[in-house]
């Protein structure tokens, strides 16, 4: 991505701690590429005031508001259910067209492929970044990823949109404290536009999603020692269970960390779905890797930005003692249990696998 590459961030009338996930990682992991966020429910206030994090980042009421911060690109800065554009942001994104911005899109509309703002973008010479868009040359998976050195970690998830992105930067930060030599392979739009490459599996042809996911891990493997991949929906999902499981089956993880939210009991947009406890959807992903390559679960990621800091340790405790597995909330708190326990996995593995992989360290 360029240097000099500064956002302004569009959220009209969605900025918030769940429901603009794009925008919110982006300002907590590349707040140097944030100029502004637009939202007119909290212009004049900033990111801090509305997220709890982020700092001075203003947030404005109007395009040309924001165009006044010096952005050089325009960011969709939500990925709403079904992945659409709002049609009443189509000026917005003409007009920043017209002011010589970027449009960068996670959205599942791809603005390159739609013929007003494709024509509009190419009168003005500006590039269309669809995050979304997948390769075309895709092909099913073939189990590539047992060739594999690198220890493979895989994020999954009580339920969709639970942090499993959020837990997999945070822990790649950790083990790179320590000194080890780990990789980020991002699956979703917001994760590639933070590693600033990747695969929305999410857009991939179904049969294609685990060769999406053995491709990304194949890559990600080079120069590395541990490989996080980033987990999506949920295998007790009724919409999003597909995606998983092919990125379950392609990626071959050597384990698994659990992520879920304490104050979450029934799967979003699904109340007659209730989240099992955690013992039991342990117990689900230990079933469903087994027939390709068992991953047991290692750890477990709490979610607990919606509870008291009390509250949020005696979660963290019950988990610990139902599942007898390190847990922490690795945002909130130091990840530290985690990454200890990601890296004597990998230090098991890399004794007991080949002498190259030993090697490695």
């Amino acid at each position: 991505m360029p240097s000099d590459l500064r956002f302004l961030i569009l959220v009209e009338g969605q900025f918030g701690p769940l429901s603009s996930k794009t925008a919110n990682s982006c300002i907590r992991y590349t707040p140097d590429r944030v100029a502004a966020v637009l939202d007119s429910r909290f212009a004049g206030t900033t990111v801090q005031d509305v997220l709890g994090f982020g700092g001075s980042i203003p947030v404005v009421g109007a395009l040309a508001d924001g165009l006044a911060r010096s952005p050089t690109a325009l960011l969709i800065g939500v990925a709403p259910q079904g992945g659409r554009l709002p049609n009443d942001w189509r000026a917005t994104i003409l007009g920043a067209i017209d002011a010589g911005l970027d449009v960068w899109s996670g959205l599942h509309t791809f603005l390159s492929r739609d013929e007003e703002f494709a024509a509009r973008a190419a009168a003005r010479g500006v590039t269309l970044h669809d995050l979304r868009l997948p390769p075309g040359d895709l092909t099913v998976a073939g189990g590539r990823v047992r060739d594999v050195d690198a220890t493979v970690i895989l994020t999954v998830g009580s339920d969709c949109n639970i942090g499993k992105m959020t837990a997999a930067l945070q822990l790649r930060d950790g083990l790179a404290q320590r000194g080890r030599a780990v990789h980020f392979a991002g699956t979703g739009q917001t994760g590639i536009l933070i590693e600033g490459w990747g695969i929305a599996v999410d857009a991939v042809i179904a049969d294609f999603i685990a060769g999406a996911a053995e491709r990304l891990v194949v890559e990600a493997a080079e120069g590395a020692e541990i490989v996080l991949v980033e987990g999506q929906g949920s295998l007790i999902h009724p919409g999003y269970s597909g995606v998983t499981l092919g990125l379950l089956h392609g990626s071959l993880p050597h384990a698994l960390v659990l992520c879920t939210q304490p104050s979450r009991t029934v799967i979003t947009n699904n109340p007659w779905v209730k989240i099992p406890p955690l013992r039991d959807v342990i117990a689900i992903h230990d079933t469903m890797t087994r027939p390709l390559r068992h991953a047991p679960v290692i750890a477990v990621c709490l979610n607990t930005y919606d509870l008291s800091a009390q509250a949020a340790r005696d979660a963290i405790a019950r988990a610990r003692d139902e599942t007898g597995l390190p847990a922490t909330d690795p945002v909130r708190f130091d990840p530290e249990p985690i990454v200890q326990a990601i890296d004597a996995f990998h230090a098991q593995r890399a004794r007991n696998v080949s002498p190259r992989a030993a090697a490695i360290r």
